[in-house]
């Protein structure tokens, strides 16, 4: 393990149990780290000890007893305004306006000579279209006041993990600092840009655009790892159900999910599959639905709001079938966390923990391959996978 004298040196905010810092790796050195939910800093102190995480909310942060001269500053601020799936408040809402709270930190380490040399925001990709993308608009207007140049990129953890789980990273560096021709394209890359990362781009003031930059991040290496590979045979926190739980699922499909599961039960093969409940409209009704995946991707993990938002599993072997909710260790498997990690033994508060955390390998793909080469210029340029 590097010294803390050779480490890069960052502060986590909205630190959840640590994720971020998780994905950072060894070559980093927390200086502080903070969050606003006592559960989610009791999972942080549980992996990470107590000496840099701090409860409370971030508008009530004293910048001046923020430690030290951080290199990167990092803020997972929450998606609740900016979701598809959420109220539609935007960066004035009450859970996602923690942003401004961010950006407070921020000038005022700059007024200090305190700046971090780099920011990087993650949020989900409503945050592109929320309040018609004038939020987007409003981020950067924002980074660009406080004197950064910045670009996004939409990483999804399917390209390392066996979870549909797309987020939007903003990487902003300050701009006084040199940034290496090869960590700049002029044209945005793929995989890691959307087409609606383009249109939102491309409603920018010109201004805003002027010091917008496409980040040059390599393709990643293939994940070989399904979901059927992450599945505990005897979860020690969730039950399997009954067969009348189970056919109640598949009385709640439609045909063409019926198919799917009797696809499965024909192939011979032990299958598993990814299930969510979800509201539908039919004939001018609502009707709950279950709908399965079988691609050996997970859906999506979302912190539980009603049991409408938590997954279920599958597993077909023949004529058995058998469901029973996604285990809290095998949420924790799908964002990429070792299983050394500590989870909470309550099950809705280590799936709320989960749900609302980062995809480990995704942060760690972006750390090593353009936030560490942004602040380490020496750092050899790290090649694309075929």
């Amino acid at each position: 393990m590097p010294s803390e004298y050779d480490q890069l040196t960052f502060y986590e905010f909205f630190a959840g149990g640590g994720m971020a810092r998780a994905g950072l790796g060894p070559e980093w050195r927390c200086l502080f780290a903070n969050d606003f939910d006592e559960k989610k800093v009791e999972a942080y102190k549980a992996n990470w000890g107590e000496k840099e995480i701090q409860l409370g909310d971030i508008h009530h942060l004293n910048v001046a007893e923020l430690p030290g001269r951080p290199d990167m500053a990092w803020g997972s601020f929450p998606c609740q305004d900016l979701s598809l799936a959420g109220n539609g408040a935007g960066l004035n809402g009450a859970r996602s306006e923690a942003f401004w709270g961010f950006y407070r930190i921020v000038s005022g380490l700059r007024m200090e000579g305190r700046a971090p040399k780099v920011l990087v925001l993650e949020n989900v990709v409503g945050a592109l279209t929320s309040n018609g993308g004038k939020d987007f608009i409003e981020l950067f207007r924002a980074l660009h006041s406080i004197g950064y140049v910045y670009g996004a990129l939409v990483l999804d953890a399917r390209h390392f993990l066996p979870q549909s789980r797309p987020r939007l990273f903003i990487v902003a560096v300050r701009s006084d600092i040199p940034i290496s021709s090869n960590l700049t394209v002029e044209e945005p890359v793929r995989p890691w840009t959307s087409e609606a990362l383009i249109r939102a781009h491309s409603k920018l003031p010109s201004y805003i655009r002027a010091r917008w930059r496409w980040w040059n991040l390599p393709a990643p290496l293939r994940s070989n790892v399904g979901l059927a590979e992450l599945i505990e045979p005897m979860p020690l926190d969730v039950p399997w159900h009954t067969p009348e739980e189970t056919q109640r699922f598949l009385d709640m499909m439609s045909d063409a999910n019926r198919k799917k599961v009797e696809r499965a039960q024909s192939s011979g093969k032990r299958t598993v599959g990814a299930i969510y409940r979800r509201t539908r409209s039919q004939e001018g009704a609502k009707v709950q639905r279950a709908e399965i995946r079988f691609d050996d991707i997970a859906g999506c993990l979302r912190t539980p709001g009603g049991g409408s938002s938590r997954q279920f599993i599958m597993v077909v072997e023949g004529e058995l079938i058998r469901t029973r909710l996604l285990s809290s260790r095998e949420a924790a498997r799908l964002m990429g966390l070792p299983d050394e990690y500590k989870l909470p033994a309550n099950y809705n508060e280590a799936y709320h923990l989960l749900g609302d955390g980062l995809a480990v390998p995704a942060v760690r793909h972006l750390a090593d391959n353009l936030l560490r080469r942004l602040l380490v210029s020496e750092l050899p340029v790290c090649i694309a996978a075929e």
